[in-house]
């Protein structure tokens, strides 16, 4: 990720994220600073992602969706988002090209990531 010691976003992560994001170098690097402040390890866990999604729905038990969606975030599947998966997420789901939403949508709903969306595959994630 970035240069944990001097807190820094790397050049390689903001020029990859520059080019695939609608967010200026200025964005990413605040959306950074602010990511450390609440992420000093520099990676969101999946209980914390879990407690944040929860603050979204108060009056309902979002748990079992979060894991859900953290999983489609997770991309390296190393049980955390770091700050590429997290700006990566964030861009698409606010503004993301179409097809980059139905492809995240897709993954979302193939838990096993085999391909295909079985009928158990689509009642889970309805549930």
């Amino acid at each position: 990720m970035g240069n944990t010691k001097s807190g820094a976003l790397s050049k390689e992560i903001l020029d990859d994220l520059k080019l695939n994001t609608k967010y200026t170098e200025e964005e990413l690097c605040a959306w950074y600073a602010t990511f450390l402040k609440e992420c000093p390890s520099g990676r969101i866990t999946k209980e914390q992602f879990e407690g944040i999604y929860a603050s979204f729905f108060p009056d309902a038990d979002p748990t079992a969706y979060a894991r859900h969606v953290f999983r489609s975030f997770d991309t390296n599947a190393d049980g955390t988002l770091d700050f590429k998966e997290y700006i990566v997420a964030l861009h698409l789901t606010s503004s993301g090209k179409t097809l980059r939403k139905l492809e995240w949508a897709f993954a979302l709903y193939d838990v096993d990531g085999n391909g295909t969306i079985s009928k158990n595959e689509m009642q889970e994630i309805v549930r």
